[in-house]
């Protein structure tokens, strides 16, 4: 009984403190964006390959057999759809998404220089950017962010360490002289605040299909298996997505845990890593899992069996990236295959 009261009451604080880098706000319901991207309606109507039905390795095969005019044509008319698939010449897809961020009223994301790989304007938007030369990386890494993150937030100015941008240019930063190129993905709905979003898997299971697809994508296009790191509810989203993740790497960070009991229930090939550090809120969190609420087991613990990532200098929840820290020098030896 009293086993039980403990597990009662660890749920109940699960879902009050489980989020990621917003803290301490209320959490609203959210509906997970799923399915194709928009316009593929149109995009069927002329008999073009289903994008719901087509693997990324078929997009490609599409696109390599048509003319540099046809593809730009395709690009022009249907840019939601061009710029979304996943398997999609890289370039061909900078250009489709600056053109559909600005008609959506995007005019940051579409800046000169600006490498959107994905931009999907539905409800709060998600986005993806490539930091470097993904046709020619030898390289590659992905950062995965966890909750307040969408298209409005995604490269916000204050907090930069704690968006999606923030980290993946920094990673970059340290990084470049390699030939790495970094995708900052915010690739699917994130919790907003705490609440039930936060302490469920409801979204990380519709993110973990879109994160495997992406990956699935940078194979299409001859792109190196990635390093993904996954910060705070962005590590449970690549905990469900492991058995199906193409990468050489995942790396957990700020983690309220992966919805796996350790390195071995995630079934994969890469190799887990794990970063906490002492001053991270995170630590708060109850790590059970309950009736589908809280996420288990702390990646950081040894009975996980995830390679540490040293985190002691870095602070608070949000500090892995700084420059500087022991977990950014770590990060970008895990990238680069130096560790």
């Amino acid at each position: 009984m009293r086993r039980y009261k403990r597990t009662l009451v660890a749920v109940a604080l699960a879902t009050t403190v489980v989020a990621g880098t917003a803290g301490w706000a209320s959490g609203n319901a959210q509906e997970a964006v799923t399915g194709p991207p928009p316009g593929s309606s149109a995009w069927r109507a002329e008999g073009l390959p289903d994008p719901a039905a087509s693997t990324p390795e078929q997009v490609a095969h599409f696109f390599a057999g048509l003319s540099q005019n046809r593809r730009q044509d395709l690009a022009r008319r249907h840019p939601l759809v061009v710029g979304n698939l996943d398997g999609a010449p890289v370039e061909l897809r900078y250009e489709a998404n600056s053109r559909a961020a600005q008609a959506e009223g995007f005019d940051r994301l579409a800046k000169p220089g600006r490498q959107i790989l994905a931009f999907d304007p539905r409800v709060r938007g998600q986005v993806a950017e490539v930091y470097g030369d993904l046709g020619e990386a030898e390289h590659v890494a992905v950062v995965v962010p966890g909750s307040d993150i969408d298209a409005r937030t995604f490269d916000r100015t204050n907090d930069v360490y704690g968006t999606p941008a923030g980290m993946a240019k920094s990673l970059y930063d340290s990084t470049k002289s390699h030939r790495t190129a970094v995708i900052a993905w915010a690739g699917y709905t994130t919790p907003v605040g705490v609440g039930i979003d936060a302490a469920t898997g409801d979204l990380a299971e519709a993110g973990a299909e879109r994160l495997a697809r992406l990956t699935d994508g940078l194979d299409a296009t001859g792109a190196p298996d990635p390093a993904v790191f996954c910060h705070s509810y962005g590590s449970v989203v690549c905990g469900l997505a492991a058995p199906r993740l193409d990468a050489a790497d995942v790396v957990a960070l700020g983690s309220p845990g992966m919805r796996v009991a350790d390195v071995d229930d995630m079934h994969t090939d890469a190799r887990v890593w794990a970063a906490k550090d002492p001053s991270d809120w995170i630590s708060k969190v109850p790590n059970v899992e309950f009736a589908g609420l809280g996420h288990g087991t702390d990646p950081t613990e040894p009975a996980f069996g995830a390679r540490r990532v040293p985190a002691d200098n870095a602070e608070g929840h949000t500090g892995y990236f700084v420059p500087g820290t022991e977990s950014l020098r770590t990060f970008a030896a895990i990238t680069v295959g130096e560790l």
